[in-house]
């Protein structure tokens, strides 16, 4: 009897010792994915009153975020970005301007050999466009530009050097394609962003409308820095450069940004940007007696000097 109460009691502790190890056994909870989330709003105003060297009032805002999400798994890395802003400014009797518009994604694919290299073979994929129209101000009538009109799309695969310690990025593709998308057919007919435009007879007459899509296949080059140059203030750098094989090799389209930021707290921050843009393919637009006239390309050159709240999660 002693020896069956001896044996009952030692298999009742050797299940509640097993069910105590199957309690503590938690599921792993780590995810591959990481991810950045970046919101702010800047702000500028001014107002006169009784100012004797005159002056005209005007408010201007530009909402902006960044969104980031990154899969990383052993020697595999998927980076995927999302760039918004847009931009207005409102003056004394004037309407409202548009003074930034852009809506980016970006995403590379990334694998290496092994856990030491930097070096990665990858894919890029590349899309730009804007939310809303652009004019040639004061003209309002006639749009110059609108979303998807342009958008460009990049493709390609290459090689890839990232550092993480030095917050560096460089990626070099032998192979991409660009593709330009002109979805207003008006924009299309005149040869916008380098469609083909449209053909007319003598009489003026349309023949054929122009082409909505454009595809070219060059190099691309991109190079993104970021580095704390000061307490408390950071530099960033983006850089792309492409060329196309067929047409005009040698003739780089230019996309530079450069850009200071001053963080004052942790939700107040002051920000100083250029950015430069030149792109044989975009003839720029001036007013002539009340028409638009087509030029040929010039430098694009946009400066931005921001203070406003951000907020990181």
């Amino acid at each position: 009897m002693f020896k069956k109460a001896y044996l009952f009691g030692l298999f009742f502790i050797c299940l509640q010792s097993s069910a105590q190890i199957i309690r503590t056994q938690l599921p792993d909870s780590t995810s591959n994915w990481s991810k950045e989330n970046i919101v702010g709003l800047d702000i500028s105003q001014i107002t006169f009153v009784n100012w004797n060297a005159g002056g005209n009032n005007s408010v201007s805002g530009l909402l902006k975020g960044q969104f980031v999400r990154t899969y990383t798994n052993k020697n595999l890395v998927w980076k995927n970005e999302l760039i918004a802003r847009y931009g207005i400014n409102k003056q004394e009797k004037q309407d409202v301007r548009k003074t930034d518009d852009q809506l980016q994604l970006n995403s590379t694919f990334g694998f290496r050999t092994d856990t030491i290299s930097n070096w990665y073979y990858a894919g890029k994929f590349n899309f730009n466009t804007q939310f809303a129209n652009g004019y040639a101000y004061p003209n309002t009538d006639l749009a110059i530009s609108k979303p998807f009109a342009p958008a460009y799309a990049f493709l390609g695969i290459g090689a890839e050097y990232s550092r993480k310690d030095l917050n560096l990025n460089l990626y070099l593709s032998p192979l991409t394609q660009k593709t330009t998308m002109v979805f207003d057919q008006r924009l299309a007919n005149q040869g916008a962003f380098g469609v083909e435009k449209a053909i007319y007879d003598e009489f003026g007459n349309l023949v054929r409308e122009g082409k909505n899509v454009r595809n070219e296949t060059g190099i691309l080059v991109t190079n993104q820095w970021k580095k704390e140059v000061f307490k408390n203030i950071n530099f960033e750098h983006r850089i792309a450069l492409y060329t196309d094989y067929i047409n005009n090799f040698g003739n780089i389209d230019v996309d530079w940004q450069l850009q200071l930021d001053m963080t004052v707290n942790q939700y107040v921050k002051a920000n100083i940007g250029t950015h430069v843009v030149y792109d044989d393919d975009i003839k720029s637009k001036e007013e002539e007696g009340g028409v638009q006239v087509i030029k040929g390309p010039k430098v694009q050159l946009k400066q931005l000097l921001g203070v406003g709240v951000v907020y990181q999660f």
